[in-house]
């Protein structure tokens, strides 16, 4: 049997930047068996492979790998599936929704049903943007900043933000930023960092993870985030989880969404709407960006949204046996 597959670059608007996705449109002839082979064989950073909806409101079912595991949840595996299924023509755009309304996708997860706003100007594809089906989690590190300075190869003095972020006139200012688990549906160990610089010479140090946060998950994905240098970017970040096949990530929608939470939880502003434009990849050469966006009451995040633009590279097919 020949299974067709589609490879995209995804939170970028050019080839070879972002992160790099196949997406097997139709599954249901590929055995289970074999799904973590391909995502191995493919070696990108997740794989995902399409299926029927199994409810009335899903557009498709999905099931995502790294080279290393299953997961319920990733972004930019999101993001891309959904921005596929649309350019593919799978999924049809309604009259007039190519001016400017867009389409939206439900793809099923593990987590639950994810919708994507796919935005179309001209009938030209230009963005998509999921929003969160679970809601956000936090729970509190047991370990100290000259431990997790240790786990990235950084001084204590680099681990934390104790001032906050600055925001745009007030709703994006946030209170002091310190490391915690965060999660959206796949949780993180998010690990805010002083400087751009200090985020680019983190290197995780997966004997010192395992010793300092336990062998398991949640403590398998590391997320570092710093204030953005690059004008018109307001976050920098980084994303490692060599214990599923991912040394580093050029693009993590699944960490942005938790980060969103995190940072609505935290905005000095209790109530309303605030956005960020975070940057990722650039150590790895390939720059991506996310926007990200969370609305918050009473302190308390309700809805998380990341997306960005991507972009068709590849078609090819695999012998499967």
């Amino acid at each position: 049997m020949r299974a067709v597959y589609h490879t995209l670059d995804v939170f970028t608007d050019r080839i070879f930047g972002g992160n790099p996705l196949a997406v097997f449109p139709d599954a249901r002839s590929i055995p289970d068996a074999l799904l973590g082979t391909i995502a191995r064989e493919l070696n990108l950073s997740e794989t995902v492979f399409v299926y029927p909806p199994d409810t009335a409101a899903g557009t498709r079912r999905v099931r995502i790998f790294t080279p290393g595991a299953e997961v319920p949840f990733a972004g930019h595996p999101t993001v891309g599936t959904a921005w596929f299924l649309v350019a593919s023509g799978a999924v049809e755009v309604p009259p007039g929704a190519g001016d400017g309304s867009g389409v939206t996708v439900v793809l099923e997860e593990k987590v639950g049903p994810v919708g994507v706003e796919v935005s179309l100007e001209d009938d030209v594809l230009v963005s998509a943007r999921l929003t969160t089906a679970a809601a956000h989690r936090e729970w509190p590190l047991a370990a100290s900043p000259d431990d997790l300075a240790a786990m990235l190869s950084l001084e204590p003095r680099d681990v934390g933000i104790p001032r906050g972020l600055p925001g745009d006139g007030g709703i994006g200012s946030t209170d002091a930023l310190e490391p915690t688990f965060a999660s959206a549906g796949l949780p993180y160990v998010v690990v805010p960092v002083g400087s751009v610089e200090a985020a680019g010479r983190a290197r995780l140090d997966p004997a010192v993870r395992r010793r300092v946060l336990g062998p398991e998950p949640p403590a398998t994905f590391v997320y570092v985030v710093a204030p953005g240098g690059a004008p018109g970017v307001d976050l920098h970040t980084r994303m490692f989880a060599p214990e599923v096949g991912v040394p580093e990530d050029p693009a993590t929608g699944s960490a942005c969404a938790a980060l969103g939470g995190y940072l609505g939880a935290r905005l000095r502003a209790r109530n309303g709407h605030a956005a960020w434009r975070v940057e990722q990849g650039l150590e790895m050469g390939r720059p991506s960006i996310l926007e990200l966006d969370v609305e918050v009451d009473g302190g308390v995040p309700t809805r998380v949204r990341v997306g960005g633009s991507c972009v068709l590279v590849a078609r090819g097919e695999m012998e499967i046996p």
